[in-house]
């Protein structure tokens, strides 16, 4: 059986290293943190200036991993993510020069700026973990996570997110405002770009592939697995609902629900586990009727969670 002590222990590390410039977001974080055990991206709906970039310039030094800041556009190409290939006069031969999209963590700013065009180019690298220059396959390296905002309140120059793109991120996250003594905090204390330059890596690439690959060790019992598609199945049959969760969405959510338990101490799945990650796992994988009021998503996936019943008993391996 795995021994949870290593997921809490990676957990406590690196939370205490990005809180050392976000203060006060620890379930934001933890959040993050489960979405990269299981090898997920991350979309964050929020306005700006909420220290997005911050954030994830910490997780990538805390981690280890490289990290590309993209500010999405609408005159940006897909050229200008995934790299070209160009005719090196020396050596009288076509060379392939990687784009950004080829670093441990992307932060892809204001993603629903760019074209649809440009948009889908990130979708192989997010699905298949490789990018496809003129015909020649370039695997990503390991690990991979795109963190993508978007502004959810200024629609003026955007080009939504379509459905197939909105899937594939693993969590919709909102970091939100700061609390007032925090923020005073901030203001008043050192600056956050010098912080996180002297951030260390608190793990190496051995110990988060073998937390990964151990992830699915975490036991999760028959009425827990049965209160999970209680929920995914509640949200194809609502007539508020269009479209309900993909299977895609179910994975991710036993994904999660295994993570959250490995790094809060347990190696099995508790009914907590899965109703506590269900909003931020499966609302924006919906697809509501015209009735729908907008953005009405994440109080539908509630509502249903307040209608499931949770198993009490047999939880436990």
């Amino acid at each position: 059986m795995t021994d949870v002590k290593n997921y809490v222990q990676f957990r406590q590390k690196v939370v205490a290293g990005v809180e050392k410039v976000i203060a006060g977001k620890t379930d934001c974080i933890e959040k993050i943190l489960i979405a990269f055990l299981c090898g997920g991206h991350v979309l964050l709906d929020d306005v700006p200036g909420t220290g997005k970039t911050m954030l994830l310039r910490a997780f990538a030094a805390t981690v280890g991993g490289s990290m590309k800041r993209i500010q999405f556009t609408p005159d940006l190409l897909p050229s200008d993510l995934t790299g070209i290939h160009f005719y090196n006069q020396k050596s009288g031969e076509f060379e392939f020069r990687p784009g950004p999209v080829f670093a441990n963590l992307i932060l892809a700013d204001e993603i629903n700026r760019a074209t649809p065009r440009t948009q889908s180019a990130l979708l192989e690298a997010m699905a298949e973990r490789q990018v496809t220059v003129d015909g020649i396959t370039f695997p990503m390296s390991e690990p991979f996570m795109i963190m993508a905002t978007q502004n959810p309140l200024e629609s003026y120059g955007t080009f939504p997110l379509p459905e197939a793109q909105t899937d594939r991120f693993f969590m919709r996250l909102t970091l939100g405002y700061m609390e007032r003594a925090q923020e005073i905090g901030v203001i008043l204390g050192e600056d956050t770009a010098k912080i996180v330059s002297s951030l260390e890596c608190v793990t190496t690439p051995e110990e988060i592939a073998a937390l990964k690959d151990s992830l699915p060790e975490i036991h999760i019992s028959s009425d827990v697995v049965g209160y999970l598609m209680d929920i995914i199945e509640a949200t194809r049959s609502d007539n508020r609902i269009r479209i309900g969760v993909s299977a895609r969405g179910t994975i991710a959510l036993l994904s999660a629900a295994r993570a959250n338990a490995a790094i809060h101490g347990r190696d099995y799945v508790q009914p907590e586990d899965v109703k506590e990650l269900a909003p931020c796992v499966l609302a924006h994988r919906l697809t509501l009727t015209g009735s729908a009021r907008r953005g009405s998503d994440l109080q539908l996936i509630r509502d249903i969670l307040d209608t499931v019943s949770v198993p009490l008993e047999n939880v436990n391996p």
